[in-house]
């Protein structure tokens, strides 16, 4: 969150956050040009000039209501310390990546944004990619190049790594039609814990099978039970 929000003001979080969120419901709905920053406002129950005071401009709130409504992990950019064995790292991975999808219907209207912003580009994704998404990416690469004992990751190491991230990547995207087939996947905090660690699991089995397939010995124990 913004260091604004430890200022000494005791009602500065609760203004902001109602900004925010009135924010991405209204730049879900109409895009950045149809949202007036009078109309947040007023959704939000707060003086417009708190969107000054807190974001600076529209843009500056456009670019938090895109973000912050899913915590730290914004766009799932999770990595996996170098220094924790592979079945726990990938377990942590995937524990941080879904997490944000505890948060409900914030995450829905994000992913409407998401969808919506690619329609109508204000730059927050090449911000998002150049800033989170690709770090993140390579840092991924560089594990599995060193597990396969590569001097430089190969395009198949690249295709391994946005395999692996895809399998998380779809219950975001995907949301309506997980809903739609299985909704108990992601009904409950313990069903999303229980997602990541499932996830993590066909991770390693898959990051094996590419070891077999390169013919380096790999062991990865399970993340869990």
């Amino acid at each position: 969150m913004n260091a604004i929000l430890n200022s000494g003001r005791p009602d500065a979080e609760p203004t902001r956050q109602k900004l925010v969120l009135a924010a991405l419901k209204l730049f879900a709905e109409k895009g950045f040009d149809g949202a007036s920053t009078r109309d947040i406002a007023d959704a939000a129950q707060a003086n417009i000039s708190a969107i000054r005071y807190y974001f600076g401009d529209k843009a500056g709130l456009y670019r938090a209501a895109f973000t912050e409504p899913l915590g730290d992990n914004a766009h799932g950019c999770a990595e996996i310390p170098a220094d924790v064995p592979l079945a726990q790292g990938l377990h942590g991975f995937f524990m941080e990546f879904l997490g944000p999808l505890k948060r409900g219907e914030a995450v829905r209207l994000v992913m409407k944004l998401h969808f919506r912003e690619m329609i109508e580009p204000t730059g927050a994704w090449e911000e998002a990619i150049e800033g989170e998404i690709k770090p993140s990416h390579e840092a991924l690469v560089h594990m599995l190049t060193r597990i396969f004992g590569l001097e430089a990751p190969d395009l198949d190491v690249q295709r391994l790594a946005f395999s692996v991230v895809g399998m998380a990547v779809h219950f975001y995207v995907g949301q309506s039609i997980v809903d739609a087939i299985e909704p108990r996947l992601l009904d409950s905090e313990e069903a999303i814990d229980t997602l990541a660690l499932r996830l993590a699991q066909y991770a390693a089995a898959i990051i094996e099978s590419e070891a077999r397939r390169r013919g380096v010995a790999v062991a990865i124990p399970e993340a869990g039970a």
